[in-house]
């Protein structure tokens, strides 16, 4: 059964490679109930689901060898609000610009991203952005064998940029995606920012329910 605003949300976090604990960590100290998902059947219990930077070919491989793919790609589009960072959000993008042989995404942000484009891990900076949405200090970006946001659709937007332009922080309705790793500056607001968006959805279904009920 899947959380309440009261209780705080019940999120998941894809938990088949890459960081997902730190992201369980931030979850948890922001007050919502945070959980591993390796498991099609776990998606049914959860309100939100972070996907964590990682190798997004591997997490590929994984998500569909697990059974997690497909059902997953159907949650996204029947509205389960999806956060992803780095390689998360690679998994998200409609398209991947230079994705291995055979590499498939998820889907549902409406851009194309391109996988390590800013270089190997030597080529790792950190930054500060400018993100009105999240307030006047600047969020301090950490990039780590970083992708970019190449173009960006009708349906979504863009929500910080490098100081050279290019795109790395976008949403669309209840999906967000950064190409950096906020889970490990400590500063919380994109998962704060997140966790707005799935407590929403979830005081929407509760309300609809009693609206229903009346």
């Amino acid at each position: 059964m899947a959380g309440n605003a009261a209780a705080g949300p019940r999120v998941g976090v894809l938990a088949l490679q890459g960081d997902f604990r730190e992201h369980l960590a931030v979850l948890r100290g922001l007050g919502a109930d945070a959980v591993p998902v390796r498991r099609a059947e776990e998606l049914e219990s959860i309100d939100g689901l972070v996907i964590p930077g990682g190798e997004s070919s591997v997490m590929d491989k994984l998500s569909r060898a697990f059974g997690v793919a497909e059902p997953l790609k159907a949650a996204i589009a029947a509205g389960l609000p999806v956060y992803g960072t780095c390689a998360g959000l690679i998994m998200l993008a409609d398209e991947i610009v230079d994705g291995i042989a055979g590499q498939q995404s998820l889907g549902g942000l409406d851009v194309a991203v391109r996988r390590n484009a800013f270089g190997s891990q030597v080529d790792s900076f950190e930054t500060d952005l400018d993100i009105p949405q999240l307030g006047d200090e600047p969020v301090h970006a950490v990039f780590i064998r970083a992708p970019i946001v190449e173009s960006v659709g009708e349906r979504a937007t863009v929500l910080a940029r490098v100081p050279d332009g290019r795109v790395v922080a976008v949403e669309q309705g209840d999906l967000l995606g950064t190409s950096f790793h906020p889970e490990i500056t400590g500063d919380t607001r994109f998962h704060a920012y997140f966790l707005a968006k799935v407590r929403a959805r979830v005081n929407g279904r509760v309300n609809g329910r009693v609206d229903a009920a009346v």
